[in-house]
Parts: C-alpha cells; structure tokens; sequence
C-alpha cells in the first residue's frame, strides 16, 4: 500500500486485500490521469481514507453514509457531510444540526462544521465515493469507489451487530440491501439537502432514535453537540 494512504490498523485486515486488486489500481491510475491533465482532485491524498483512519473498526458502532465529498475548495477532508475547520458549513451540513437543536434540545457549534469530533466517537463518516473533481459532483461515480465502499459495509455486517446505519436520501438508501435489519437499526429518512429536507428529514429524529438504541444494547451514547 501507498505510504501516502492512512488507514487505521485495526480495518487492514478486513480490507488491505483490495489494494491489491484490479479495481483498485484502476482507480488509483485514473485519480494520476486526472492529476496529470490538470484536473484539481479532492480531497487531499493523504486525507481520501479519513473515514477508517479516524474511526477504529472495533469502536464503530454508527455509520452515516453520503454520497460523494464535498466539491469545492478546502471544503473535503474524508469525512461524510463534514468540512475542514474554519470553512462555512454548507446548507446540508447546516440543515443536520437544526435536526439535532430539534431533537436532543441541545445547542449545537453551528460555526463548527468539522465532524471529527463525531468519528471519534465511533461515528463512521463514510461517502460511497471517495473522490471529486474541482466543481463536479459525483465526476468519480464511474472509477469503481462503491466497490470499496460496498466492501467496507460488508465487513461491518458481517463481523459486528447492534449498528445504527443511518441512511439519507435515495443513494444512501439503495445500500440497505448489504445490511443485516435482524440485528443492526436502520434509520432512513429524505437528504438533508435544502431541496429535500422537507420530505422526511426535518422532524426524523434520528440521534435520539441512534442514542436510545445503542443506550438500549449497553453501549455509550453520542454526544453529537
């Protein structure tokens, strides 16, 4: 594996295979071709795998799944939803903590958009592609991310139960088939997005339904102020 590519330990057993395989290289020899041709690529190289660097297997217990990264300057660091510190959180990320003062009755940093703080926690802040171009969304969707992805939520299901895989809008939801309901809580609702937040987000619920449920199976809450 690339030095440049940070990934905690504890998922390189269930996953350091892939590297090694097909669809990995052709990702990794697409991503130079955009380089090489002048295309802005984000996020940074060594941030791209934020997701399982931050937040250890054993201690995952949460995975909230979104679509791309962000796809303007500075904003993307691996993480899904979340921005670097000092960017403005975008109008999604803004329309979540509303949901959150909503639901918990707490006050959230607003300002504050860098969720770290949540993949600390055990919440895996996982995009289904890993990659954008500059002012592009979903340009990667076809370089073979969501097999990696994919993968990454199979390893879950298959070696832990008691998960919360929280699902927002119709992308995150077409994932529900790699999920095991029997033993993992499935929260769904609309995107947060300002364009469909009023069709099933606001008013959801879904971080006292996750608290209540991992209170529930003997394991810590989120703080997710």
């Amino acid at each position: 594996m690339n030095k440049n590519i940070k990934i905690h330990e504890s998922w390189l057993k269930f996953i350091k295979s892939e590297f090694d395989k097909e669809y990995m290289k052709n990702i990794k020899n697409s991503i130079l071709n955009y380089k090489k041709s002048g295309k802005i690529i984000y996020p940074k190289n060594n941030e791209i795998f934020n997701a399982i660097n931050l937040t250890e297997f054993e201690e995952t217990k949460v995975i909230i799944l979104g679509q791309d990264p962000y796809h303007g300057p500075g904003q993307a660091h691996g993480l899904s939803f979340s921005v670097k510190d000092g960017i403005k959180p975008p109008p999604s990320l803004i329309n979540i903590f509303k949901e959150i003062e909503s639901d918990l009755s707490i006050n959230v940093e607003k300002e504050n958009g860098n969720l770290t703080r949540w993949a600390k926690q055990g919440v895996l802040l996982l995009n289904s592609l890993l990659t954008v171009e500059k002012g592009k969304p979903l340009s990667h969707k076809e370089i073979g991310w969501e097999t990696l992805t994919d993968k990454i939520i199979e390893v879950l299901n298959q070696n832990k139960r008691g998960l919360v895989f929280i699902l927002w809008g119709s992308h995150a939801r077409s994932k529900k088939y790699l999920i095991s309901q029997n033993k993992n809580l499935i929260i769904e609702s609309s995107h947060p997005s300002p364009l469909s937040a009023h069709r099933g987000f606001i008013g959801s619920k879904p971080f006292s339904r996750t608290n209540k449920y991992l209170v529930k199976n003997n394991m810590n809450p989120i703080n997710w102020s």
